[in-house]
């Protein structure tokens, strides 16, 4: 690792970080890059948000910045956090300090301090526990973070004790830096989170969520989720995790539940919608598991895990888009089996109809809901899918298949039968509706001789 070379991106003499850095120790304050900022920049990779630590105190930080910066914010100052633009780039400028986590708190009490070394022992991980002085370009690595990211190690700078009390959310942290980073966590670290994972009660839905949709999003999540069930971590905000790890007997076998979803998640996309539906598709097959004399079934296991996963992301604060998607898609992702004998005209509309706007992530869940290692069976769930998509583009052709409505509105539905606003509207429309999706477009002058017919019967 070239490190001289990497660090000298900080140090060019024109980039805001290193001109910004010079305000600061003219008005004689110490500067220095921080955490994630640094460990980025040696990995070579970019750092878009970098942190800045100073032992200045918060007011003397805005008098330093409003000689200098275009935008100052100070939304974060209880907790010793200035914002500001400074050349077209965004930067957070922090006291030393520490913070700690009372027992029963969810917000954590802040101290400033005058220790740079101080600071960086409160910080996570050691990794993160580095830090990079300008102008005059000394790394200042007091807990041997360089050496645990070289060799792929995931300690913290105290013990893991002291560090998961601080803040209870690092526990998770811990499983999204073990996915992003490649790393192995010590042997103390792993100890600490089962014995500590019930203090994780103290830390509010909203972080939770968010320390999750981190670690879905990286390349392949697939060893950070492992290390929240393995330690039971999940069990404290995603108990439907470990519940998928179902006990096998030797007769009435099937896959591993939990094994299975993890990798359908890894499968798909590193976007936060479809892997989130990955991980919890199969959410149901506990709740739904039978024996019978075909063996072992979970039927409507998509029914139930849609109503489950509405509840556990209601409950972890995601928004209410969020949970309309994610539990559409769960309630979808067996539907490509639904028309194993092919595809008529009727099916492909009323799969895109219920798709709608998810259309695309829905083919992409479904293909990567294939974890078989059989061959055949492999290729006959992407052949599967390969002619529904077919289906689709060719069908797409004749007729506007993302925009199947009922052959007339209700305004003219109304006018047409002397009806008012009612009941009775709807299920005209229900009738004309399901006429279009059974069998395509018609004249708007059969519509009116279809909706007679209705009437005959209904009115």
């Amino acid at each position: 690792m070239e490190l001289a070379k990497q660090l000298s991106t900080l140090t060019q003499s024109d980039s805001p970080v290193f001109k910004l850095s010079k305000f600061f120790v003219d008005a004689g304050f110490e500067f220095y890059v921080v955490g994630g900022s640094v460990r980025d920049v040696i990995l070579g990779q970019d750092a878009y948000d970098i942190d800045i630590c100073t032992n200045a105190r918060p007011d003397q930080i805005k008098k330093v910045l409003s000689q200098c910066a275009q935008d100052v914010w100070n939304q974060g100052e209880a907790f010793g956090t200035i914002g500001a633009r400074f050349e077209n780039q965004e930067f957070e400028i922090t006291t030393y300090r520490k913070e700690i986590y009372v027992s029963e708190s969810r917000k954590p009490e802040v101290e400033f301090g005058d220790s740079l070394e101080v600071d960086l022992s409160r910080r996570d991980f050691t990794i993160n526990a580095m830090a990079f002085s300008l102008p005059n370009a000394q790394l200042v690595d007091p807990y041997n973070g360089l050496d645990d990211l070289i060799n792929k190690r995931l300690r913290t700078p105290l013990s893991p004790e002291i560090s998961f009390s601080d803040d209870p959310l690092r526990m998770m942290r811990a499983a999204r830096f073990i996915a992003r980073f490649e790393c192995v966590p010590d042997k103390e670290l792993v100890d600490a989170v089962v014995e500590m994972r019930s203090r994780m009660k103290i830390v509010s839905a909203e972080r939770i969520r968010d320390e999750l949709c981190k670690l879905l999003v990286v390349p392949d999540p697939s060893a950070g989720l492992y290390f929240l069930s393995e330690t039971k971590l999940s069990d404290e905000f995603l108990p439907e995790l470990n519940a998928m790890s179902l006990e096998q007997d030797p007769i009435h076998t099937h896959k591993d539940v939990l094994v299975h979803t993890i990798a359908v998640v890894a499968n798909t996309r590193p976007e936060l919608r479809v892997r989130l539906a990955a991980l919890l598709h199969d959410i149901a097959k506990p709740a739904t598991r039978a024996i019978g004399e075909h063996g072992v079934s979970f039927h409507h296991h998509e029914v139930v895990g849609a109503k489950m996963a509405r509840k556990r992301m209601r409950e972890l604060a995601f928004s209410k888009e969020m949970i309309r998607d994610v539990s559409q898609l769960v309630f979808l992702h067996l539907r490509i089996h639904t028309y194993a004998m092919g595809w008529t005209d009727s099916a492909v509309r009323r799969y895109v109809r219920d798709a709608g706007d998810l259309l695309d992530d829905l083919n992409h869940l479904q293909r990567c809901d294939c974890t078989t290692r059989n061959p055949k069976r492999a290729q006959q769930l992407q052949d599967r899918m390969d002619s529904l998509e077919e289906r689709i583009v060719e069908l797409g052709k004749k007729e506007e298949l993302k925009k199947i409505r009922p052959h007339l509105d209700g305004a003219q539905v109304m006018e047409y039968l002397k009806l008012k606003p009612g009941p009775q509207v709807g299920k005209a429309l229900d009738f004309l509706l399901e006429h279009r999706l059974e069998n395509g477009p018609i004249e708007e002058s059969q519509a009116f001789e279809l909706l007679d017919t209705w009437a005959k019967e209904n009115l």
